[in-house]
């Protein structure tokens, strides 16, 4: 793992577009949170972002396709009119792989525990791809739809084992209540031409993933050759949460290269 680790990191490149930006700009940071959670998951990583003064969004993810939630952040993006700093966590990953493809104003991608897919290549394909990830057992009953889909949901009393093993049992139990469900075909929805291979990225983990395994992760991040690629050791999928101040430290290290 540290061999794969020491790879990752790369010197971040200067070009004639980026050097000409108004250093006084601050690019917006915008927010998407993945499946099995909300907005809220954002709060600790939002608190330090507007205190060192960016502008800050936490975009509510739909949950129900993978096009329509990318169209839902790309509709999203086109409204802001700073560059943008995109960040997505879990199956939020894919969705700013799909909503930045095109988008000239989106200055880098940061991945927090996040999917980052290729063409042809679905969230449940990279989380099973490695060995490590035990999502699958802690799942509810489907709960069926009237379209005929089925929506996902972590059973309450696995919740924190599973999702969220480095916050407190209080934290834990309120996230397993409020949970917002994933529908079975987002999951497995197909990506198309993904965004990190033309913009750059930068990923974060918590090598204590049961969701994301973290072989997955370093695999994603080596790929895509992100610039800075970080695993906190004994955090869980929901690094944001349990670690908030390394989080905003990558994200502000991919607001600020040139």
């Amino acid at each position: 793992m540290k061999k794969l680790l020491a790879g990752l990191t790369f010197a971040a490149a200067m070009t004639s577009g980026a050097a000409a930006m108004a250093d006084s700009v601050k690019p917006t940071v915008v927010l998407v949170h993945g499946a099995f959670a909300d907005s809220s998951s954002w709060n600790g990583v939002i608190k330090i972002l507007e205190k060192d003064g960016y502008p800050v969004i936490a975009a509510s993810n739909p949950l129900r396709s993978l096009k329509g939630d990318a169209s839902s952040v790309a509709d999203l993006l086109a409204s802001i009119k700073t560059p943008v700093v995109l960040v997505g966590h879990s199956y939020g990953g894919p969705v700013i792989s799909e909503a930045a493809y095109g988008n000239a104003n989106v200055k880098a991608l940061v991945y927090v525990a996040g999917v980052a897919p290729d063409a042809g290549e679905s969230t449940a394909d990279l989380s099973g791809r490695f060995p490590g990830g035990t999502l699958g057992p802690t799942l509810a009953a489907p709960v069926p739809l009237a379209d005929g889909g089925k929506d996902l949901y972590i059973q309450q009393d696995k919740f924190h084992a599973q999702f969220a093993a480095d916050v407190s049992d209080a934290d834990a139990k309120l996230m397993a209540a409020t949970q917002r469900p994933v529908t079975e075909a987002a999951l497995n929805e197909k990506s198309t031409e993904p965004a990190w291979k033309t913009i750059p990225s930068w990923f974060v983990w918590g090598d204590k993933d049961k969701n994301i395994p973290p072989q997955a992760q370093v695999f994603m991040a080596q790929r895509a050759h992100a610039k800075k690629a970080v695993a906190v050791k004994g955090a869980s999928h929901v690094v944001m949460v349990s670690n908030p101040k390394v989080v905003a430290e990558l994200i502000e290290s991919a607001a600020m290269a040139k």
